[in-house]
């Protein structure tokens, strides 16, 4: 059993910050395909702007993406920095809020997670 959380800090720039996204998404995909593994898809900082994008149907990794939406906690203070904060709440997305209104990587930790950011 491993238990991972996949943290996405890529903003939506470049060419190799969607590539930073979809290994990201790969890597927490493989994790949730083993049902003994537990994984966390974490969009902190930057990486909170690729939520619209993702929620979009036509958006190239959509369905990657909607195939382990049940894992997806965006960071709540910087879904509001990058103005993403409508959408998360609309698409019904779990935030985190337990560090000052980022989310505890600490308590990740202390959880045995494995982090893996991207």
């Amino acid at each position: 059993m491993a238990t991972a959380a996949i943290v996405i800090l890529a903003g939506t720039e470049s060419h190799a910050d969607l590539g930073r996204l979809v290994n990201g998404l790969e890597t927490a995909a493989e994790f949730a395909d083993n049902p003994n593994d537990e994984v966390e898809l974490l969009f902190d900082g930057a990486g909170t702007q690729w939520i619209p994008e993702l929620e979009d149907e036509s958006h190239d990794y959509h369905g990657l993406y909607r195939s382990i939406r049940n894992e997806v906690v965006v960071c709540d203070y910087c879904a509001n920095a990058f103005g993403v904060d409508d959408v998360v709440d609309e698409a019904d997305i779990i935030t985190a809020d337990e560090n000052g209104g980022h989310p505890s990587i600490r308590s990740l930790v202390e959880d045995d997670s494995e982090i893996i950011t991207f």
